[in-house]
């Protein structure tokens, strides 16, 4: 696949896309249309909607001596603009440039989350509430698309770890399941069945527990806005995008692997682990390089999206070229 052809299929949504691969060839005409130029000058299109959330005060920001573990990284961010109208989030609409429109009157607030599962302390927790319980960081991450596109992001959050802590998870939990909020009056893109509702994720506990997984409140000091997930979503950085599920209300502690999204839709081409990989192809296109939001032209993508020496040690027993 040309690399004009694997900007047709990052631009273009799923569902969209291999509808069209049935009956369409795609020409050097349309491949020009879809060119890196011709994507970037859209994501600085009139009508781009800005973000205008809440600061949040008290936040602890990445230091510099956060470089080697991971928790920084010394890369240019990418714009706030381009982060919240350049988005994938069916729930709301297919077409990620408009999803910061659809979803701008969504309201986040109250917002419970429901910890539940093999756990000897269960509960459904005030997301404002965890805010105050928990120090928030600041963690400023590669965030890479499977679809080969990504992004520089200062996230403001706290670790998964800590909330999976408070609710003790039983001796024999192995894995933790996520499910985000199935409201179609409130996400109209649920309407459609683009996908099998409601949207679910999950990682392996050890993941999980991670110190670079994250559950992020927030972007660029203020508070998520609808189009990133608000008001609470996943952020697991060495790990393709759509494991970010967003806007979720359920988190269960479990024993067998769970479902996910992504993968019941498509096996083949979506896995379980989702780690960056650029030695496995996507089945349509190359996971070489990638675009870097905001930069001319293609970089490498790294090994677990340059996060290897904080997580290759949880995959050492795993044929990486077979665990996509």
């Amino acid at each position: 696949m040309t690399d004009e052809q694997m900007l047709a299929a990052e631009i273009t949504p799923e569902p969209l896309y291999l509808a069209r691969r049935r009956f369409l060839k795609w020409g050097a005409a349309a491949a020009s249309m879809l060119a890196t130029g011709v994507a970037y000058r859209r994501l600085n299109r009139v009508g781009a909607m800005s973000v205008d959330t809440d600061r949040i005060a008290d936040y602890v920001p990445a230091a510099e001596s956060s470089l080697k573990s991971g928790y920084r990284v010394d890369e240019t961010k990418t714009p706030i603009e381009q982060v919240a109208n350049y988005n994938n989030f069916y729930e709301f609409t297919t077409d990620k440039e408009a999803v910061s429109s659809v979803a701008k009157n969504f309201v986040s607030t109250p917002w419970q989350l429901t910890v539940d599962g093999m756990v000897h302390k269960p509960g459904t927790f005030d997301v404002r509430e965890l805010m105050a319980d928990f120090r928030l960081e600041e963690r400023i991450y590669r965030m890479r698309c499977v679809e080969a596109w990504s992004m520089v992001i200062p996230w403001i959050g706290f670790p998964l770890a800590k909330l999976i802590e408070r609710v003790e998870p039983m001796s024999t939990a192995r894995f933790v399941a996520f499910e985000s909020l199935n409201d179609p009056e409130r996400m109209p893109g649920q309407r459609k069945a683009v996908l099998d509702w409601p949207y679910v994720e999950g990682l392996r506990l050890d993941e999980a527990m991670h110190p670079l997984t994250i559950l992020a409140l927030g972007l660029y000091g203020r508070i998520l806005p609808p189009q990133n997930g608000a008001p609470i979503r996943l952020v697991v950085p060495w790990k393709y995008g759509f494991k970010g599920i967003k806007s979720i209300v359920r988190i269960s502690v479990v024993a067998a692997q769970p479902p996910t999204t992504w993968n019941r839709q498509a096996p083949r081409e979506y896995g379980f682990f989702a780690n960056v990989n650029p030695e496995v192809p996507h089945p349509r296109w190359s996971q070489a390089t990638e675009q870097r939001l905001g930069e001319a032209g293609r970089r490498a993508t790294l090994p677990f999206n340059g996060y290897a020496d904080q997580v290759a040690h949880l995959y050492q027993d795993l044929d990486l070229h077979v665990n996509f």
